[in-house]
C-alpha cells in the first residue's frame, strides 16, 4: 500500500509505526474470510481492509474521526483473526489501537456513550468497585426492560459479585515438596471479583508442579481493558504500576528472579507481552517492559513447557475446548490447552468456526450488545454440535459471555487441570 505522510508526520513514532504497518498491506482480502465483522454484516468498511482505509485516510490527512470512521472501528472485536490470516504480516493490532488512542483525542462521542465508557473504565479495573457495581446491578435487573438497550444489556451479561480469592492477599506461596520453578503471577481485576477460583485453581496447579508463586504487593490492573479504548494515558499508567509491581521480583531489580510471569487471563496475557511495544519510547520503562513482556507466558504455555504431571482420577468427561481470540490469534498459543486437557484425561473437541469471535472481547459485549450476543449465538450453536459435557476457555471474559446460555458449565482450563492432578472439581460440573 503506498502511502504519503509526510517527513513531520513521521516524526512522531506512533505515526512512523503506523506507516510501516500500512505499508506491509497487499489489499488482497485474505482478512475479510476470517473477520467476525465482515462475516456476520457484509460490509467492507467493517472487515480489516476496509478499516485500515479508513485509518489510513485519517492520519494520512491528520483529520478528526469522523462519526462513520469511529461507527466502523467501534465494530472491531480486536480479536486478531485478521492477524493469524494475513501473509504479509500486517500488524493490525498495533494499527488499531494507534487508531483508537486518536479517536479517543479528536472525537467527542454522544454524552451516554462518553459515560458508558467513563463509568466502565473507572469500575471493572478495580475488584473492590467493580464488586460493589455488580451487587448494585443484580438489585437492578428486575428493572432491566426499562432500561436503554446499552444499559440493559449491561445488567444482562453481569455476574453476581463473589467471595474472595486466596490470591487477595500478596505474597509468596511455596512450591509443594522441592521447588523447581519460581513464578509471578497476574491476579488480575475482573476474574478476581467474577471468578476468584479461578486464581486458586491455578495456584494450587503450579505449586503442585513445583512452583514456587509470587503474587506481589501493589498489584493493578494490567491495562488491557482500558488499552482497548483508547485511553492511552491510563492505560500506560497501569502497564506501569504493574511492572513495578514485578520489577523487584526479578533478578535485574534485585530479587531471586522469576521463571516466567504467569497469566491465566488471555485478554490480560496479550496485552502484557505487548509492553516492550507500548512503552518502547519511555526512557524509564523501555527496558524493563522488555524484560516482562519476555517473561510473560499463559498458563498452558508454562505448564506445556515443564509437562504436567500424571492425572489423580480419571475424569472422562467430553470437553470442548473454546479458543480465546487473544490466545490463539494474539499470543498464538493454539495447541498446548488442548493437548494438556487430553493429557489429564479428558476427551476433547473443537466446534467448527473456531477462529471466530465468541463476542466478549473484553468491553465488546457491554458496547456493541447486538453484535456480540449474534456471535455468541453463532458459536454456541457451533459448540453445541460437538455434544460437550463441558467447554473450557482460557478467558474469563469468553466464560462470562458463554456461561448463561451454554446449557452445560463453562469453566477455565485451568479448573479442569487442577481437578485432574489432585484438586476440587469445579462447581457446576
Amino acid at each position: 500500500m503506498q502511502t504519503h505522510f509526510t517527513e513531520a508526520q513521521k516524526a512522531n513514532p506512533d505515526i512512523a509505526e503506523a506507516d510501516k504497518i500500512l505499508r506491509n498491506c497487499v489489499h488482497c482480502g485474505f482478512c475479510t474470510a476470517t473477520c467476525p465483522t465482515y462475516t456476520l454484516l457484509g460490509d467492507e468498511l467493517d472487515s480489516p481492509r476496509g478499516r485500515i482505509y479508513l485509518i489510513k485516510d485519517m492520519l494520512e490527512n491528520d483529520r478528526p474521526a469522523t462519526e462513520q470512521v469511529v461507527k466502523h472501528l467501534d465494530r472491531c472485536l480486536s480479536c486478531l483473526s485478521c492477524m493469524s490470516t494475513c501473509p504479509s504480516g500486517v500488524h493490525y493490532m498495533h494499527l488499531i489501537d494507534h487508531a483508537r488512542v486518536h479517536v479517543e483525542e479528536t472525537y467527542k462521542r454522544p454524552w451516554f456513550d462518553r459515560l458508558q465508557r467513563e463509568v466502565l473504565a473507572r469500575l471493572i479495573p478495580y475488584p473492590n468497585r467493580f464488586k460493589a457495581a455488580l451487587a448494585l446491578g443484580a438489585l437492578a435487573k428486575p428493572l432491566a426492560a426499562l432500561m436503554p438497550s446499552k444499559l440493559k444489556a449491561m445488567l444482562d451479561v453481569a455476574p453476581l459479585p463473589v467471595g474472595r480469592s486466596a490470591m487477595d492477599e500478596p505474597g509468596t506461596y511455596k512450591a509443594d515438596g522441592q521447588r523447581q520453578h519460581r513464578v509471578a503471577i497476574l491476579p488480575g481485576c475482573a476474574q478476581r471479583a467474577i471468578a476468584p477460583e479461578i486464581n486458586d485453581a491455578t495456584l494450587r496447579l503450579l505449586r503442585r508442579h513445583g512452583a514456587e508463586v509470587v503474587f506481589p504487593a501493589n498489584a493493578t490492573c494490567c491495562g488491557s481493558l482500558v488499552h482497548h479504548m483508547g485511553r492511552e494515558e491510563q492505560s500506560h499508567a497501569q502497564a506501569k504500576a504493574m511492572i513495578d509491581a514485578w520489577w523487584p521480583e526479578t533478578t535485574e531489580g534485585g530479587g531471586q528472579g522469576l521463571d516466567a510471569i504467569v497469566i491465566n487471563a488471555s485478554g490480560c496475557g496479550t496485552t502484557v507481552k505487548d509492553y516492550g511495544f507500548m512503552l518502547r519510547n519511555d526512557a524509564a520503562y523501555a527496558e524493563k517492559a522488555a524484560l516482562v513482556s519476555s517473561l510473560a507466558k499463559d498458563i498452558s504455555e508454562f505448564l506445556a513447557t515443564i509437562g504436567l504431571m500424571t492425572p489423580a482420577i480419571e475424569t472422562g468427561q467430553r470437553v470442548t475446548y473454546h479458543a480465546a481470540c487473544s490466545l490463539q490469534h494474539g499470543q498464538q498459543v493454539r495447541n498446548q490447552p488442548k493437548d494438556l486437557l487430553a493429557a489429564a484425561g479428558f476427551t476433547v473437541s473443537e466446534a467448527a468456526e473456531a477462529h471466530l469471535c465468541c463476542g466478549s472481547a473484553g468491553t465488546y459485549n457491554l458496547l456493541q450488545p447486538e453484535i456480540a450476543t449474534r456471535l455468541r449465538d453463532r458459536k454456541l450453536g457451533n459448540i453445541a454440535a460437538t455434544g460437550p459435557e463441558i467447554i473450557a476457555a482460557g478467558n474469563i471474559g469468553c466464560i462470562t459471555q458463554l456461561a448463561g446460555k451454554a446449557g452445560v458449565p463453562v469453566v477455565h482450563t485451568v479448573e479442569l487441570l487442577d481437578w485432574a492432578t489432585g484438586g476440587p472439581k469445579p462447581a457446576g460440573i
